[in-house]
């Protein structure tokens, strides 16, 4: 569903408006910079897709059907952009594998270390429906929409990788 303020500002935007369409992406850059670093592994790589994402929107908003969420559509340019990233030569040859990224400096090296083994262990399209439902905290609907999928397959997807992701976190208690 689209507010009345997103709407005006979509269709000024489709008019050319520059600062419209700046209104309308601007709040979203931060959490597709989050989503493409999910989805590459580095902060270069993400801010160029993210860049390169604002970029396509920028091009691209006349496919923007009436209706459709703004902030799904976004994160969908976002994801193909990763995935377009992923595919290239360099970024292939340059890949940290999982489990390899330095412990974050604010975070115990341990506290997170089961969750994002057991992510890491998670197919792509599982950590990615996980992430915009559960970090982004996009309904079902729009984590649908930025994926591609029905909202019952997006629904089905997020439930299957919870319950795969599940062995993993399971704490033992001490004796």
């Amino acid at each position: 569903m689209v507010s009345n303020t997103e709407g005006s500002l979509r269709d000024r935007a489709m008019a050319g408006d520059e600062a419209a369409f700046e209104a309308l992406a601007g709040p979203l850059i931060e959490p597709g910079l989050r989503l493409a670093y999910s989805m590459l592994g580095d902060r270069s790589e993400a801010e160029d897709a993210t860049q390169e994402a604002v970029i396509r929107a920028w091009r691209k908003l006349h496919q923007l059907r009436p209706g459709t969420p703004v902030r799904a559509w976004f994160f969908a340019i976002v994801a193909n952009q990763c995935r377009n990233v992923r595919r290239t030569r360099w970024f292939r040859l340059t890949r940290i594998e999982p489990g390899q990224y330095p412990a974050r400096p604010s975070e115990p090296d341990v506290e997170h270390l089961d969750l994002e083994r057991g992510l890491a262990r998670l197919p792509e399209h599982d950590r990615q429906a996980l992430f915009m439902h559960f970090y982004l905290d996009l309904p079902i609907e729009e984590v649908a929409a930025a994926l591609g999928l029905s909202p019952a397959a997006a629904k089905a997807r997020i439930y299957r990788a919870c319950h795969r992701l599940r062995p993993d976190l399971v704490q033992e208690d001490a004796p």
